[in-house]
């Protein structure tokens, strides 16, 4: 499996980690709900199907291996969703993720032409929003990234990275125009 400090080694050594995330758990509550039901009607079904004798033990011992499947689906769904990283450097975005076949997505800095942010209902109440990263005419690979935690600081982060320091133009150094604040 993929540790936190080894997605480093995938960084060049002119280059600094400014961001290492995992998406959001609310990313889970999808997988979460569909396990549970799923339980719920083999349970139900086992408990109810009428049977006699040896049909019995086949309902028990379908229902035992259909539980089963589900639980090792949620545990290798969890797996995945534990190992992968998102990570932001002072040169590029990736997306590391996988446990057999190890996939590093990437994306410069210098190809971004904007950044956007959507928040939900529900991700302001838990804390996740929606990375919307723009390139110069081409769909990349980490195009959007759902569940992102804290996405005003990571969208900050990324605006100062890819559009020059805060309040500071990239190409000038001079003062940008002030925010208006509400």
């Amino acid at each position: 499996m993929l540790a936190p400090r080894e997605i480093d080694e995938y960084l060049l050594p002119t280059e600094r980690r400014v961001i290492r995330v995992r998406q959001h758990w609310a990313f889970m509550w999808k997988h979460v709900t569909q396990t549970a039901l799923f339980l719920l009607i083999v349970v139900l079904g086992q408990r109810y199907i009428p049977t006699t004798g040896s049909a019995a033990v086949l309902v028990d011992n379908l229902a035992f291996y259909l539980a089963l499947v589900a639980v090792l689906r949620f545990t290798v769904l969890t797996i995945l969703w534990w190992i992968e990283r998102i990570v932001i450097t002072d040169k590029r975005v990736m997306l590391a993720q996988g446990i057999i076949v190890h996939n590093v997505g990437m994306m410069p800095l210098g190809k971004v032409t904007d950044l956007t942010f959507q928040r939900t209902l529900g991700g302001r109440m838990f804390g996740y929003g929606t990375l919307i990263v723009e390139s110069a005419g081409q769909i990349q690979a980490l195009n959007r990234i759902d569940y992102m935690p804290r996405p005003e600081e990571v969208y900050e982060a990324l605006s100062e990275l890819v559009f020059g320091e805060k309040g500071k133009t990239r190409a000038t150094g001079l003062l940008a125009r002030p925010r208006w604040r509400r």
